[in-house]
């Protein structure tokens, strides 16, 4: 009789401790959201750049995701974003107190990057420490390789100083040859990551192209007043003018030289000068300006691209790192529909993976987006690819720019 009652309680312990761990693996399973978080510059110098390139892409890509009815699991159900975002308020010190909320206490499933190198740099050991994916588009630095084999899983999709400052070098010699412009060269830049990094690699550049530095001067990050620069570069003789700067230096440079007169046959400005805004900064008279990246304006896929980005923010994006902040949603999107949310598993799919983007095909070598447009110029209403000048879609340059 006891030894049948004692029989008896297992059999009941047992199948509750069964039925236990049967509810509980069930509540595990039963996602209602995937947690998306992002601290990006809402506010602040940084809100300019992350206002146009950044914030806008990720509102877009979470309306239409759930628009179809969520990320798609590898199971074929769809599950709805869930979106947690902050302003790092143009702080990389917020930026990185308010990564490391996300992932300890918002706990979210993945968290999208900041706007800017500096930034992400700053938030790269976060990223690794939590074991997120950093897909850092906005990052700009020659060190990517080295960054990628010390942080694995992230992936730096803008190049280098060096690539950029190699294109660029490269349309100027072809239009020296052809006698348009002469070998002199006038160049500011901010001394800031950025502006560190492509003036290191545009001053060996330049000279391997065999151009001659007639001005080269550096900047403090936040100067608003160029008068002085300018008037100095307008006196160095040189055809070409260079400003690797940040969106408001760019726009504030683009002011200068129309007050002043300064008509370089080759002006180029930094980040900014691809913005949507820039026709209007520059008073309608942007025909000829040159800046960094560019898109195929000839691809079907960007033309829809720009129409719903347009659509739902009220602007067009960027024709520089907007579209590939879209395509690095669409991979990290199509990266979770094959191997679900376990974020190692979607890093590695990320690293080794083929994807189908808004710029194209994409597959990453050593977790870097090699296939970029690396210049660019406004011709007409549209910033428009000009380099590598061998790439299809590229357009041909305008030389010398138009007058002001």
């Amino acid at each position: 009789m006891h030894i049948l009652k004692r029989r008896t309680l297992f059999c009941l312990i047992s199948t509750f401790a069964l039925s236990t761990v049967s509810f509980g693996s069930a509540l595990a399973q039963e996602r209602t959201s995937v947690k998306i978080g992002y601290a990006v510059s809402k506010s602040g110098p940084n809100a300019t750049g992350a206002g146009i390139t950044t914030i806008p892409n990720y509102t877009l890509w979470v309306k239409e995701v759930n628009e179809a009815g969520g990320l798609q699991m590898p199971d074929g159900k769809r599950l709805p974003v869930e979106a947690i975002e902050y302003d790092d308020r143009s702080s990389a010190e917020d930026a990185v107190r308010l990564t490391e909320r996300l992932a300890s206490q918002d706990e979210v499933d993945f968290i999208l990057p900041p706007w800017g190198t500096g930034f992400n740099l700053a938030v790269a050991p976060l990223y690794d420490r939590f074991g997120y994916p950093q897909l850092a588009v906005t990052g700009v630095t020659d060190k990517a390789a080295e960054f990628a084999a010390r942080w694995k899983k992230s992936f730096w999709m803008l190049g280098g100083g060096h690539d950029y400052a190699v294109a660029l070098a490269q349309v100027l010699k072809t239009a020296r040859e052809a006698g348009t412009i002469n070998d002199k060269v006038a160049v500011i830049s901010v001394a800031d990551g950025f502006g560190i990094d492509l003036i290191k690699a545009a001053r060996p550049a330049l000279e391997e192209a065999g151009f001659t530095l007639a001005y080269d001067k550096t900047y403090p990050a936040g100067t608003s007043d160029f008068a002085a620069l300018m008037n100095e570069a307008t006196g160095s003789g040189a055809d070409s003018f260079i400003a690797f700067s940040y969106p408001p230096d760019s726009f504030a440079v683009t002011k200068q030289a129309q007050t002043a007169k300064y008509n370089p046959k080759v002006f180029y400005v930094g980040v900014g000068g691809a913005f949507p805004i820039f026709p209007k900064v520059s008073e309608g008279r942007q025909e000829g300006v040159m800046s960094i990246g560019g898109v195929d304006g000839s691809s079907q896929k960007i033309e829809d691209y720009f129409k719903r980005h347009e659509a739902f923010i009220g602007v067009k994006p960027d024709s520089w790192a907007s579209a590939i902040t879209y395509a690095s949603l669409e991979m990290l999107a199509q990266a979770i529909g094959r191997v679900g949310l376990d974020r190692e598993a979607v890093s590695a799919e990320l690293s080794s993976g083929s994807f189908e983007t808004v710029i194209g095909p994409v597959k990453l070598e050593d977790n870097q987006l090699r296939q970029l447009w690396l210049a660019g110029q406004w011709q007409k209403d549209r910033f428009v690819a000009i380099a590598p000048t061998d790439r299809a879609g590229a357009a041909s340059p305008i030389i010398p720019k138009p007058a002001w």
